[in-house]
C-alpha cells in the first residue's frame, strides 16, 4: 500500500437540499462506519448539514457519492467539501 493510500484527511462535508435529519442522519453515521470513516455532525436542519469526515480521500470520496444518492425520503441538492487543518491548501 503506497503513502498516499494511507493518508488520512479532515474534510467538511456541507449537504444542502430537502433534507429529513431525523432519519438521514442515522443513515449518515451508518454509512460512515461502514466505509470506516471517523465522523461527527456539527449542524443539522431541514436544509443543511453539516459534518466532519476524517480518513482516506477514497473513502471520502465513496461517503460524498453515497451521501448524493442518500436515503429515498431526502433530495441532496449539493454537496460542498472544505478541507479542515494541515491538508488545507
Amino acid at each position: 500500500m503506497t503513502e498516499q493510500h494511507q493518508d488520512h484527511l479532515q474534510e467538511r462535508i456541507t449537504i444542502l437540499g430537502d433534507l429529513d435529519a431525523a432519519s438521514f442522519i442515522p443513515w449518515i453515521q451508518r454509512h460512515a462506519a461502514k466505509l470506516g470513516l471517523s465522523q461527527a455532525i456539527s449542524r443539522t436542519s431541514a436544509d443543511r448539514i453539516e459534518l466532519e469526515v476524517e480518513g482516506p480521500a477514497e473513502l471520502i470520496d465513496m461517503m460524498e457519492m453515497g451521501c448524493s444518492l442518500g436515503p429515498i425520503d431526502v433530495w441532496v441538492e449539493a454537496i460542498e467539501r472544505t478541507p479542515i487543518g494541515s491538508n488545507a491548501s
